[in-house]
């Protein structure tokens, strides 16, 4: 089984998973009844668990180890490590070697098990946009004379230390243009981050997918926010007349975007700063609804009036562009600068907890008789 699509609703036979368009909340997106079918058994499963709903915890416990029960000794060796293992950390969403068992190398039915476990971990809004980030690499294979690199099927998952409901480990599934990095301890979700997702190309220039656009939100509603400021507030929020060629964070092991650029929520109007809100939850509803509802509450301890936004490059579609949103204990970054602005990076960065570490930290250093993961 393929992770390719998605084939307009007139080719709903296609042998490579058809996706199709439907409605939500009034937008048009792209998803397909393989995603659908997916997402809506993880939800069946958090619905009905044992007669009670599931904690994130278990269920993402529970898939894993059917996961991992499922691969023969070569595969369940090339997926684990120990939770100490510097790999947890080796995060990049360039294509490159990457440890772990691909997709590829999966049965059918492997996949079907880790697809379960990649929606674990997402919402239905994130698991499709994350399908169709992995589909992008077939546009690419088509688009750059079938270069060997572009492979939808080189996404690979990895497992921390032991799957357990009340234990400390964690998963990555990682390959080009798509990092997710979740952290367990004590029953639960300590980190989210980093999550990287990317579109190359941001909108299908040509071929049977012609105008699909599978981060159009983060794009759209930024510029449509920048363009609601005049005057003096505007010319806080443009910190720079040219965007950065990348992320200014790259795939650093911890965030150091240095201290809050552009302009505070303080300043902005009603609208404008529900608008600055509606565009966090875009990102934030990636994950799924528990994971994101703990992401955002954490923001609002902190203070939503200390969130920043700020700009840089061209305002207008067409012309490279990069945004940053951050608070005291987060960021968000976006760029849409490579290939004629037609190519899009953006993350979430924990600026304290990034795979655990604050939450980890306390933990060891209140509990003597545990070992530092980092050794001291």
């Amino acid at each position: 089984m393929k992770w390719h699509g998605p084939p307009t609703s007139g080719n709903m036979g296609s042998s490579h998973g058809a996706l199709s368009e439907i409605q939500h909340e009034g937008k048009k997106i792209v998803t397909s009844k393989q995603a659908s079918g997916i997402v809506l058994l993880v939800v069946f499963a958090r619905s009905a668990w044992g007669g009670r709903p599931a904690s994130v915890a278990t269920e993402m416990a529970v898939v894993a180890r059917r996961f991992l029960g499922a691969l023969g000794p070569e595969s369940r060796a090339a997926t684990t490590f120990a939770f100490q293992d510097e790999e947890r950390t080796n995060w990049h969403f360039i294509p490159r070697v990457r440890k772990g068992v691909a997709l590829k190398h999966l049965t059918p039915a492997q996949q079907r098990l880790a697809q379960a476990w990649l929606a674990s971990g997402l919402s239905r809004e994130g698991y499709i946009k994350a399908a169709n980030v992995m589909y992008l690499e077939s546009v690419l294979y088509e688009l750059e004379n079938q270069n060997p690199i572009r492979d939808p099927d080189l996404y690979f998952l990895g497992v921390f230390g032991d799957p357990s409901e009340n234990g400390t480990w964690g998963w990555r599934f990682e390959g080009h243009h798509l990092s997710l990095n979740f952290t367990l301890h004590g029953g639960r979700v300590v980190s989210a981050s980093p999550a990287f997702f990317g579109a190359n190309p941001a909108v299908v220039p040509q071929g049977p997918n012609a105008g699909m656009r599978t981060l159009a939100d983060e794009e759209l509603m930024a510029r449509a926010l920048l363009h609601s400021f005049q005057g003096k507030a505007r010319a806080k929020i443009l910190i720079q007349t040219e965007a950065p060629a990348d992320i200014i964070t790259a795939a650093s092991r911890k965030a150091e975007p240095g201290p809050p650029v552009g302009l505070p929520l303080a300043e902005m109007t009603e609208h404008q700063a529900a608008a600055l809100l509606e565009l966090i939850e875009i990102y934030a509803h990636r994950w799924r609804p528990e994971v994101a509802e703990a992401e955002l509450e954490k923001l609002r301890k902190t203070g939503m009036e200390k969130i920043h936004f700020a700009w840089a490059g061209g305002s207008e579609p067409g012309q490279p562009h990069y945004y940053r949103i951050q608070g005291p204990t987060f960021l968000i970054e976006y760029d849409n600068t490579q290939n004629n602005a037609n190519h899009i990076h953006s993350v979430w960065r924990d600026l304290k907890n990034d795979f655990g570490a604050d939450v980890l930290r306390a933990h060891y250093e209140s509990s003597p008789h545990h070992r530092h993961p980092s050794g001291h």
